[in-house]
């Protein structure tokens, strides 16, 4: 056969497929979730465009001839958010294919299904939307070893979160080194996908990413994986090669407080490679709770975190679940103490203050006996969950108009802790923290 009657043959079983890829929030970030998937799509001959509505508006002419439309759902904000957006592109081009994938695509797939969606993709996602992409189905969940392409960011150049310090702004570049997670906290969203699992993208292809970006303006790297140290060794490689062709560029990485403690001799290297700063979930200061949700570190573990990255130089920025059906007034209170007196008022964004656990659809902490659980809401995507306490539900909310509010953070700190009572704490004057300007939370 010749090579034309090949490509003919080819032709008969392939063709171009649009595809609109949209994304509704990710924490301010350019999703890696977008650019990864259309490198793959695109390297398949397909017309594909990302639509991150985050940043811009929806118009209907971006979709309305569309063959295939898949929605990036990799938290529960996000996945909120997209419901109404679905039911709006069903209706302005109803002979679409569409597809959700992410984290939430899987953990809400009955939910999905019923709004329409056709396919969805959980895990490593990528060849799913290809398999959409040719008319094939895939796995729901498929957490297969990818080797990945450079991913195509040249449609998010929009106004993501900027890193603060003090007066100065500096544009952010995001990417992620890994996926999934080795740990099984039980509260995670990770969890019920991976299952103990975790999946790396190549260095090369993440340094490719960063370049890029850095190409583009960006002077600092959000590393989005759910924990950079899941893979120390990996993580390492890959900051060591960033400073080393970059010096200047700085950057953050989500680390376990568990991982603090065993990787300690890893900080100073962290420090030297730029490291500005550290987000670390530790959830909650009481070991009680730390329990119920399998965090496998204790309140005395964190105050180690604390001073383990101040003596090496790096800024901690815990995040906390203040309100659970676990959390008392006064254990509420010791949590605003603890924050005045290991002077970390100004390293919390005053949202974490306020934050209520989430039970999402499988989720791990359907498995305990004592909590208050209400039948799931297909509004809210989580099962609503009242506290035995009707004063620390009365706590929380106000606790999350407070936050909502406007006022530096100490100004808020203060607010609250006269919310609950908490009298005789002294908040120490600071010099500037570097932090994002898209608050950390799910």
């Amino acid at each position: 056969m010749d090579v034309n009657a090949a490509i003919g043959l080819v032709s008969i079983f392939w063709k171009q497929v649009k595809i609109v890829l949209i994304s509704t929030y990710e924490l301010g970030h350019a999703p890696f979730g977008l650019a990864s998937p259309k490198a793959w799509l695109r390297r398949d001959g397909h017309e594909v465009r990302c639509l991150d509505l985050a940043v811009e508006r929806f118009e209907d002419s971006a979709v309305g001839d569309a063959d295939l439309i898949a929605f990036y759902l990799p938290m529960h904000t996000a996945t909120r958010m997209a419901v109404p957006v679905i039911e709006r592109v069903r209706r302005v081009n109803a002979r679409a294919r569409l597809a959700a994938y992410g984290l939430y695509a899987p953990l809400n797939a009955e939910l999905l299904r019923g709004l329409g969606i056709d396919a969805i993709a959980g895990g490593e996602f990528e060849p799913a939307l290809a398999a959409f992409a040719r008319g094939e189905n895939a796995m729901p969940v498929a957490l297969d070893r990818l080797h990945f392409v450079k991913p195509d960011r040249s449609d998010l150049a929009g106004d993501y979160a900027r890193l603060r310090i003090g007066t100065t702004s500096k544009q952010v570049a995001y990417t992620e080194a890994s996926r999934g997670c080795k740990h099984l906290c039980r509260h995670c969203p990770v969890v019920p996908v991976y299952n103990g699992q975790f999946r790396i993208v190549q260095r090369e292809i993440v340094i490719e990413d960063i370049r890029q970006q850095i190409a583009a303006g960006a002077q600092h790297v959000t590393f989005g994986d759910p924990d950079f140290f899941n893979g120390p060794t990996h993580a390492m490689r890959i900051v060591e090669a960033l400073h080393a062709e970059f010096p200047s560029v700085t950057y953050d990485a989500t680390i376990k407080i568990e991982h603090l403690l065993k990787h300690r001799d890893l900080l100073p290297a962290l420090r030297d490679t730029g490291c500005l700063f550290i987000t670390s979930a530790v959830e909650s200061l009481d070991d009680t709770v730390l329990a119920k949700l399998e965090k496998n570190h204790t309140r005395r573990d964190f105050f180690e975190g604390v001073e383990l990255t101040r003596e090496f130089g790096l800024t901690l920025q815990p995040t906390f679940i203040a309100f659970t059906p676990w959390t008392t007034v006064d254990g509420y209170r010791d949590f605003l103490r603890a924050l005045a007196d290991l002077d970390l008022v100004e390293n919390v964004a005053p949202v974490q203050l306020a934050l209520r656990l989430l039970i999402p659809s499988s989720s791990r902490l359907l498995e305990l006996d004592d909590i208050d659980i209400a039948p799931f809401d297909a509004k809210s995507l989580v099962y609503p969950w009242k506290h035995r306490d009707p004063e620390v539900d009365r706590l929380g909310a106000a606790a999350f108009r407070t936050v909502a509010g406007k006022g530096t953070r100490s100004e808020i700190f203060r607010r609250i802790a006269e919310l609950a009572g908490l009298k005789d704490f002294h908040l120490v004057a600071r010099a500037a923290i570097p932090y994002l300007d898209e608050p950390w939370y799910c």
